[in-house]
């Protein structure tokens, strides 16, 4: 018997015939067959533009021959719930101080030549910027020159969208300073950073990054002159980019003819990361005195990857690079070592132990290289479990029955609140990579902007070539999303969702299950959201699924907390072998289902029962 439902369906009174809410709700009635109202839940991510600024976007979009004028974009991006410029905010600078500074619950601001020369005094950026959407922090000249000058950056720019932060000139000159960043960048949607001459002609500056860019989505960051010319001191890397989705760093002319007992340690650097990309040019090349770099647990546990090492301590002088349990990757990477310790005279010692399959090295020193333990491993076949995957992610069809106890993965919506543009707006707009250009003229996003990559990343998950069996489409209103849900499944179709995020990343225990279409392998359409300035949907069906709704439970109390919707792929066949499933799971391709749970403001579209 099918699960009560009626508390989602909308009441449809008093909404005005000349809103786009008003056209949704008619849509619908036109395109679905059966006597199902819509839901409130999607009729809440309808445009809430009045009929007046309706019709004037309207009226712009319908001009000849160029429509996207300034007038556009102001109209546009006065809109209600769309966020159209990812990147910088008005400059809003605090003056210098002599005194200690504290910085707690602070956001979007720009630090120039702040506490350039100090001598002495602590500076604490504590919760800076955390919880923000496309957060813009600028520091430049920071510390410059100062003596005995300590900078905290703690949990900085947490759970942000889009991070901006730039840390230009940091520390350059500085001596018997610390500057520790923990916590910093996580869980962060598309972070971009970067150090430019950071601690560029330091003494004695210890600097540590600890949990840095940990669990973020994509993005870059870079270290351009980073440590250059520095005598002594310490950096530090614990925990860097751990957990991270295609984290791509870059560390230019790192320590560049550093001098004196500098030492640079890599600590689980890339730890469970996917497919993270590391480069490393020109770095610690022309370096002398008892420099030394450490590489321990470097990108081991992780999904593929991709480090370049390209004139790595080239022509340096002393000093030892260690690489210590280095890749130890569970799918094989490409990493390339051109040049490694080419040149490097007196006493420089190169040592990789247990490093894994899949590296190339191009005219490195063979008088100081060492190689101990070399696993030539090849990926396994059967039910070999990476324990590291996000327990609940992914799980058996077996688990959804009445009473089990399963971890409930972080199903929490981390993109900014959004709502789809009207139909009639939406189809006039460009969204293709050929019309990238009028798509930046839009949003007047500049070059090589936050803005732009957004841009950017959303056409290549919508242009990408649809995999074995799937069928596709990127949607920008509501009733393109009902359109092609009715192409797939026909005009009976029902839309279902998990109802909240009571639950999430915890124990939870299964309740009453409903199989839909009594738990015959059936096509559903699922929608998933993407990073834009307005709300879009990557919506995709593929064939063979089976689709559950379940309450959830309280372990303890047994009371309901949720109504979650899951669905079970049972063909995997096409999957591959890399997939995050058969990490948690076990055993490879076609060879078991695979289930999950809708998150929060995702949706699937089944036949209405």
């Amino acid at each position: 018997m099918p699960l009560p439902q009626t508390r989602h369906y909308s009441k449809q009174n008093n909404i005005n015939p000349f809103t786009p809410k008003a056209s949704l709700i008619r849509y619908w009635k036109t395109r679905v067959s059966n006597e199902l109202p819509i839901p409130q839940f999607l009729l809440s991510k309808a445009s809430p533009l009045t009929p007046q600024h309706y019709a004037t976007l309207n009226n712009l979009l319908n001009r000849k021959p160029k429509p996207f004028t300034p007038k556009l974009h102001h109209s546009l991006c006065s809109s209600p719930n769309l966020l159209c410029s990812f990147d910088d905010t008005p400059p809003n600078t605090p003056r210098r101080k002599s005194d200690d500074a504290n910085f707690a619950v602070y956001n979007n601001k720009r630090f120039a030549n702040y506490g350039s020369s100090r001598v002495g005094g602590v500076d604490s950026f504590k919760n800076y910027s955390n919880g923000l959407n496309a957060n813009n922090d600028a520091f430049r000249k920071y510390s410059a020159a100062a003596t005995r000058h300590s900078g905290q950056f703690k949990n900085y720019a947490d759970n942000g969208n889009v991070a901006n932060t730039n840390f230009s000139s940091y520390g350059s000159g500085a001596a018997e300073t610390s500057s520790d960043f923990n916590s910093y960048d996580k869980t962060v949607n598309v972070p971009n950073l970067g150090f430019t001459t950071y601690d560029s002609g330091a003494s004695n500056h210890k600097l540590s990054f600890s949990s840095y860019g940990n669990e973020t989505n994509s993005g870059s960051q870079s270290f351009t002159s980073y440590g250059k010319r520095v005598r002594g001191g310490t950096s530090e890397f614990a925990n860097y980019a751990g957990d991270a989705n295609i984290l791509q760093s870059e560390f230019n002319s790192y320590g560049d003819f550093s001098a004196g007992a500098s030492n640079d340690t890599f600590k689980f650097y890339s730890l469970n990361g996917n497919n993270p990309r590391h480069v490393f040019k020109s770095y610690g090349a022309g370096s002398s005195g008892s420099a030394a770099d450490n590489f321990l647990s470097y990108r081991n546990r992780a999904n593929v990857g991709d480090d370049s090492f390209q004139s790595y301590a080239a022509k340096s002088n002393s000093g030892a690079a260690t690489f210590a349990n280095y890749g130890m990757s569970f799918n094989v990477g490409n990493d390339s070592f051109a040049e490694y310790g080419k040149g490097a005279s007196g006493k420089a010692s190169f040592g990789f132990k247990s490093y894994g399959l899949g590296r190339a090295f191009k005219f490195y020193n063979k008088n100081g290289a060492s190689f101990s333990e070399y696993r030539n491993f090849s990926a396994s076949s059967g039910k070999t479990v990476n324990k590291w995957i996000e327990p609940g992610k992914f799980f058996r069809e077996s688990t959804m029955k009445e009473g089990k106890v399963m971890v409930m993965p972080d199903i929490k919506d981390k993109m900014p609140a959004r709502t789809f543009l009207p139909l009639s707006i939406a189809s006039k707009l460009p969204f293709s990579s050929s019309r990238i250009e009028e798509m930046k003229e839009v949003f007047h996003a500049r070059e090589a902007s936050s803005t732009e990559r957004v841009m950017v990343n959303a056409l290549k998950e919508c242009e990408r070539a649809p995999s074995k069996g799937e069928t596709k489409r990127c949607v920008s209103s509501a009733e393109q999303m009902i359109d092609f849900a009715v192409s797939v499944v026909g005009p009976n179709v029902a839309l279902r969702w998990t109802e909240n995020v009571n639950g999430s990343g915890s124990s939870v225990m299964i309740g009453r299950v409903y199989a839909v279409n009594g738990g015959k392998a059936i096509k559903a359409v699922s929608c998933h959201q993407s990073l834009y300035p307005y709300l879009l949907y990557y919506c995709h069906s593929v064939p063979l699924v089976r689709v559950y709704e379940a309450d959830i439970l309280d372990v303890d109390s047994k009371e309901k907390i949720n109504h979650g919707v899951a669905i079970c792929h049972l063909d995997t066949s096409a999957w591959g072998p890399q997939h995050g499933a058969f990490s948690a799971l076990g055993f490879g391709p076609g060879k078991i289902e695979v289930c999950h749970w809708i998150f929060e403001n995702d949706m699937t579209w089944t036949t209405a029962d």
